[in-house]
């Protein structure tokens, strides 16, 4: 019978690790979106307003942060919340990192400016070629290595997210079956 004992415990335990693992997971992405707005941990790129956007957005701060904090009220609101914070760092991790660079190899006019340089690369993926990582960006230094290393960290912390709060909402709606049939 569903309602044995073992089945109750096992749901019990099961929410249990993956209320633990939902915090945990929501501390690391917090971590890494706050981190992200610190690169090289110089703050004047913050203060000087030179910080990509989805860094800015902060969805590891509050969709796979604060968001997924509040799972144990609402598994829709964290399964939200660890759904933007991975199309963010997606999209972050296709358009590359804000910088500096030498636009003149874009437009043939000598001029270093702040902007996506990536973003428009068609005929290459910088992802791909790490000869681009060093020599496009001039500033910050090891800008790519930096948004890269963040931003694939929360895109792999907001999936595992999107797969615990699925656990969760399964163990949920089995307990709530369960306890429907103890006698």
């Amino acid at each position: 019978m569903l309602s044995s004992p073992g089945v109750m415990a096992c749901s019990r335990t099961c929410s249990r690790i993956l209320g633990l693992s939902l915090g945990t997971t929501a501390l690391f992405a917090a971590g890494a979106n706050t981190v992200l707005l610190f690169p090289n941990w110089d703050v004047s790129y913050l203060l000087r307003g030179l910080i990509g956007k989805q860094a800015m957005l902060g969805s590891g701060l509050w969709g796979g942060g604060l968001m997924m904090l509040t799972a144990l009220l609402s598994s829709s609101l964290a399964f939200l919340g660890a759904l933007i914070c991975f199309i963010t760092s997606g999209v972050a991790l296709k358009d590359g990192p804000l910088c500096m660079f030498d636009a003149s190899s874009f437009n043939q006019m000598q001029a270093w400016k702040y902007g996506y340089p990536f973003k428009d690369l068609h005929n290459r993926n910088y992802l791909y070629d790490r000869s681009l990582w060093n020599s496009v960006c001039l500033e910050p230094s090891k800008a790519v290595i930096w948004h890269v290393s963040f931003f694939s960290t929360l895109l792999c912390v907001s999936l595992l997210q999107i797969l615990l709060v699925v656990i969760h909402f399964i163990n949920s709606f089995l307990g709530l079956f369960c306890s429907l049939c103890e006698k």
